[in-house]
């Protein structure tokens, strides 16, 4: 089973709407001819800006989460109604900063994955685990339990929509890796994972990016590996000249 290799940038916070706009007509420009799926993902204020020059280019419009309802009485947060009117095609949910730093749960983040499949988005679902997980000899178990608690209630019909990305928390913007080696274990692991809940077929159709510290000589390795699909690339997602050798790695 072929699987399309799926390269996204996660600009978390930063950037003003023309720094924003600059580097999206830099992406467009440079990877027009690229093979492979992109996405970008800007902060809330910046889609708008973001979506207008990506439209209709094979640059897919990311958010970097969303609310758990559809509307009402929640200040500060933001609707997936107000993100398809941007735009918004793909949804990062569960990204570690939102599970460690603003103590979302497993059940907090299966609302949103299960709100956002219902309104016709694709999910980018972060997993991974904490140093001291590692350390623990627990990476399989947090890794499963964020899975299969992340796809609770998800059919099979909408697993198609579905992206994993594989996270281990202490290489995010440590300039630590895990070696192409681990991250393959930990990939082909989650993929046993899936099989386990949707069968063969799903879990080898099933995109699982990496991400935690990928760099343009790093990422041809890390894709060389069979159950590496992909990057959700941070820092070096802000720079033409990282993010593009990057995407385009052959």
């Amino acid at each position: 089973m072929s699987r399309n290799y799926y390269m996204a940038g996660n600009w978390k916070m930063h950037m003003t709407r023309s720094e924003a706009a600059l580097l999206a007509q830099e992406l467009v420009n440079k990877l027009k001819d690229g093979k492979h799926k992109y996405l970008v993902a800007p902060s809330f204020t910046l889609l708008e800006t973001v979506s207008a020059i990506v439209e209709g280019t094979n640059i897919r419009l990311g958010a970097q989460n969303c609310a758990c309802e559809e509307q009402g009485a929640h200040t500060g947060e933001v609707s997936v109604l107000q993100l398809k009117d941007l735009g918004v095609q793909t949804i990062i949910l569960g990204h570690s900063e939102r599970r460690h730093l603003y103590k979302e749960d497993d059940a907090l983040i299966n609302k949103k994955v299960k709100l956002a499949l219902k309104h016709g988005f694709e999910v980018i679902l972060c997993i991974g685990e904490l140093l001291e997980e590692r350390e623990a000899g627990k990476v399989e178990e947090v890794c499963e339990r964020q899975t299969v608690k992340g796809l609770e209630g998800v059919s099979a019909g909408d697993l198609a929509n579905i992206v994993i990305a594989y996270e281990p928390v202490w290489a995010i913007g440590t300039g630590k890796t895990a070696t192409p080696d681990d991250a393959e274990a930990v990939h082909a692991f989650v993929r046993k994972v899936i099989k386990r809940l949707y069968g063969e077929e799903a879990a080898a159709k099933i995109i699982i990016q990496y991400g935690g510290s990928v760099k343009p000589d790093n990422a041809a390795q890390l894709m060389a590996k069979e159950n590496i699909d992909g990057a959700l690339v941070g820092g070096a997602s802000l720079k033409t000249d990282t993010f593009v050798p990057i995407a385009k790695f052959s």
